[in-house]
């Protein structure tokens, strides 16, 4: 493999209407490289578990009993939400839409395979700087017939293909196996959160079930409600530095708000205030975030929970509050497990009030009832659960990595600065 750095027109390199790309690599059009159609299909011609792949405007594809196309084709969505991102391989029997684009017939010299990778890598580039606006509406058939494609030999391109293939592969081994932790977590939450599952050495002094408010729950559980729980809960939805005479900035001291609260975690990539110590004082006089606390979002959205990770300086902002819990009868690591449970987050939205963004009043939210455990079994629980989620998470990391290594794959192979051959 040879690596070429584009500051320059290197030695065997040429400059083209695409940039830098090799000597003995070639520009066409792709309407000189295969036929460009559309489909003659409407999306409610769909039929659930149908025989054959049906595109339509969308990332998902549909079902259908019908077929008008069997071969090599790529396609891609002619307008809709998705303009100009969204693009689909096939190689076999297919029905389309009306408004998508199906390129097909490809010439004895281009990689079918090869011409998807290349064509979805640019397209949306092309098209958005054609127009004078931040997004696409349509798609007219000249923006895809007059886009110009390097063209390798064809031996260049099928190695192109077939690496691109291989890490598109692995991306989508990891998508699964992600999606199978998931959803073993969720049966785990299930099981262990109503006691139907008892983790050692509580599997062995279970003394049955009762009936609760809750369903039915081990008789040595208890029920206690969100206020019963907490030794105290900080909200501050009302307050603005405005109202205490003061501005944002000037400080480090993050504002935790309900863009900053995911479903699990904290994400302090999102945009957030920042405060000074001096409003961090005037502000958070009713008490001061923990480490292990747990903060939820009231409304827009509502039922996001993630737990305070660190001993840093927080400042509780719009639209959440934070538990502080009773430790001789809540563990925090527990309930932020059970607040993420289906079951919860189904009664939370039972309770709630708005129809386009849905929210809960705290004395409503105080009252809702939980299934409390020893604080032994509490931990234990959370434990297990959270092993789950570092596996997941170790995963997902690996799978960003994966997905980060594909584009810069892409950069080298598609403009021929790093060569298989």
């Amino acid at each position: 493999m040879s690596n070429v750095t584009q500051q320059q027109v290197l030695e065997g390199y040429k400059q083209t209407e695409i940039g830098v790309i090799p000597d003995d690599w070639g520009v066409e059009k792709v309407a000189s490289l295969c036929s460009i159609t559309t489909g003659n299909k409407n999306t409610q011609d769909k039929i659930n578990d149908g025989l054959y792949p049906f595109f339509v405007r969308s990332q998902t594809v549909e079902r259908i009993n019908s077929y008008s196309f069997d071969g090599e084709a790529v396609l891609t969505a002619g307008d809709g939400v998705g303009t100009g991102k969204i693009f689909h391989y096939i190689d076999g029997r297919c029905d389309i839409h009306q408004r998508v684009y199906k390129m097909s017939g490809f010439h004895t010299n281009l990689d079918g395979f090869y011409f998807y990778k290349y064509f979805s890598s640019r397209f949306y580039d092309r098209i958005i700087s054609m127009t004078a606006k931040s997004s696409v509406d349509s798609v007219r058939l000249e923006m895809i017939a007059n886009m110009y494609i390097a063209v390798p030999p064809i031996n260049e391109q099928t190695a192109i293909a077939n690496a691109l293939s291989d890490i598109d592969a692995l991306i989508s081994s990891l998508e699964k196996l992600i999606a199978k932790k998931r959803d073993i977590k969720t049966a785990t939450m299930q099981q262990l959160l109503t006691g139907k599952k008892r983790l050692p050495p509580f599997d062995q002094t279970h003394t049955g079930y009762k009936q609760t408010e809750l369903g039915e729950i081990p008789r040595d559980w208890m029920v206690k409600t969100v206020s019963q729980s907490t030794v105290n809960i900080i909200d501050y939805r009302g307050v603005t530095p405005k109202k205490l005479g003061m501005d944002w900035g000037g400080g480090d001291i993050v504002a935790l708000s309900a863009g900053n609260v995911k479903k699990g975690y904290i994400d302090f990539n999102e945009e957030s205030y920042l405060g000074s110590e001096k409003l961090y004082k005037h502000w958070m006089r009713n008490g001061h975030v923990q480490k292990g606390d747990v903060v939820i979002t009231m409304e827009a959205p509502l039922g996001n929970v993630a737990i305070i990770p660190d001993d840093r300086k927080y400042i509780m902002s719009q639209r959440t509050i934070l538990l502080q819990f009773d430790l001789r009868l809540a563990f925090g690591g527990y309930l932020f497990q059970y607040f993420l449970s289906s079951s919860f987050q189904s009664r939370l939205c039972d309770r709630a009030t708005g129809s386009t963004a849905q929210g809960i009043k705290r004395t409503i939210f105080e009252l809702l009832e939980l299934p409390l455990p020893s604080i032994d079994e509490q931990k234990l629980i959370a434990n297990a659960l959270l092993d789950i989620d570092k596996e997941i998470d170790m995963l997902q990391q690996r799978l960003n990595k994966t997905r980060q290594f594909k584009q810069g794959m892409m950069q080298e192979l598609l403009t021929g600065k790093t060569r298989l051959i």
